[in-house]
């Protein structure tokens, strides 16, 4: 952990909560446990029914169940977690990222019953999930951006409507969150008829949301995206990029820090602008903001995501940083004193399908030099069906990247995960390929590459 970033003591007694409720599951909850645990703070596991056996119920001090496996009766349930908060005296809650993590509403239940969210405010996270507002906000704060619709669309009319003015092709997205939940591609009017209600539907099942909105598509761009961190008294630090192109149907499937394909001239300049435009929200907390990048070296700015990303172990390895204890330490009134962060090795992260859900038969997770799993798995555990199917993420980190790739391969290959059908030889071909490996790729290469097998 870099001690420079922050100048809050460590001591339990300057605290002004003792006790954190993860409002998540899975490796991210464990993740939060573990780093808790080592600044003494007491945590409280919530888990759904599905869930009553799963690691973090394990780790946590206390457990609360908080309804059935469907996620909008459990982990959605905002009455349920706050009333879980309230019965154990947890004064802080962690949403993690998914679920309720960039849900404004919940903030301002935390707010309204005095329990410290570990992130930003409501009115940030509102004003940033309006997908209009938050494009309209970073173009005045200096950020260049693709067009989109003028506000957000609930009807198939609205949204073909809208289309017309911006023009086709379109990226059609659920406004309330990300992760490629509700997305899709429309390159015509009668796409956008055949599509949009299943993108919605999604959207609502993810999110508890049916707004939906249009940007300008980019064919064939990279994604590039930069983490912050910003304290309560206005400053703000850009720990690094990454680069997140490898997606297959808008879903992360390997990220990696830093973005070699950003020249070191433009990198500077985009973290710099990054900064300046966050420091203009009163914003508090870890946030990632995402951009399209294209070869020609113009960037656009996406969207903002006001919560801990998935990918953050690279940031993490890279910086020498812990993004969910700067979390902490900011929500307790901690004040960044570095602004700025040097790049010390590269890292690459393989996130781990389950592709079908069943109970762990056997488990050997790599290890070693320069190796770092984070998973909620064990063996004789039952992945559910419920969830994203999310179920480890392998990171390898060194100091040159074709070194870094020859060793992910290496760790894939000796890992075992048996009981379920998993994605790994996906992660292996990837590697292989010789456009990834040139760094020629775009956001839609997966996608194709999986269309041509």
């Amino acid at each position: 952990m870099d001690n420079h970033l922050f100048s809050l003591s460590s001591s339990l007694s300057k605290w002004p909560f003792h006790k954190v409720l993860i409002a998540n599951r899975g490796e991210i909850a464990v993740r939060i446990i573990r780093t808790c645990r080592i600044l003494g703070l007491k945590t409280v596991a919530v888990y759904s029914e599905a869930d009553r056996d799963a690691l973090h119920v394990k780790l946590a001090d206390e457990a609360v169940c908080i309804g059935p496996a469907n996620a909008n009766s459990s982990y959605l349930n905002i009455s349920a977690i706050i009333t879980a908060a309230e019965l154990t005296g947890a004064e802080a809650i962690h949403p993690g990222y998914g679920f309720l993590s960039e849900s404004a509403d919940f903030a301002q239940a935390c707010e309204t019953h005095q329990i410290k969210l570990i992130g930003a405010s409501s009115a940030v996270i509102r004003l940033l999930g309006d997908k209009e507002q938050s494009r309209l906000t970073m173009k005045q704060a200096g950020l260049p951006v693709v067009r989109g619709s003028a506000h957000t669309i609930t009807t198939l009319s609205d949204a073909l409507e809208q289309a017309e003015e911006i023009g086709y092709p379109l990226m059609l997205k659920a406004s309330a969150g990300g992760g490629g939940k509700g997305m899709r591609i429309i390159n015509s009017p009668e796409e956008m008829k055949a599509k949009f209600g299943t993108a919605q539907e999604e959207a609502m099942a993810s999110f508890d949301s049916n707004e939906m909105y249009l940007e300008q598509y980019l064919a064939k761009p990279r994604h590039i995206e930069v983490q912050i961190v910003a304290d309560q008294y206005g400053n703000v630090v850009a720990l690094g990029e990454r680069d997140c192109t490898i997606q297959a149907r808008h879903q992360k499937v390997i990220e990696e820090a830093p973005a070699l394909v950003v020249p070191p001239k433009t990198r500077d300049e985009m973290l710099r602008r990054t900064e300046r435009a966050v420091a203009q929200l009163h914003y508090e907390g870890a946030g990632t903001i995402e951009f399209l990048y294209n070869r020609d070296g113009s960037y656009y700015f996406m969207e903002m995501n006001t919560r801990i990303q998935v990918e953050h172990p690279i940031t993490e390895l890279v910086t020498g940083a812990d993004l969910v204890e700067l979390q902490l330490r900011i929500a307790a009134g901690a004040e960044l004193s570095k602004r700025h962060v040097q790049t010390r090795c590269f890292a690459l992260e393989c996130r781990v399908n389950a592709l079908t859900p069943g109970k762990i038969t056997a488990l050997h997770l790599p290890g070693g030099q320069g190796v770092r799993v984070d998973t909620a798995l064990y063996q004789g555990y039952t992945v559910p069906g419920n969830y994203d199917g999310m179920i480890a993420k392998i990171i390898v980190y060194g100091d040159r990247r074709q070194r870094v790739l020859q060793q992910m391969q290496a760790v894939l290959d000796e890992t075992v995960i048996g009981g379920i059908q998993t994605n790994l030889d996906l992660l292996v071909q990837i590697l292989q390929e010789p456009d990834f490996q040139r760094l020629t790729t775009t956001v839609n290469w997966l996608d194709d590459l999986e269309g041509r097998s």
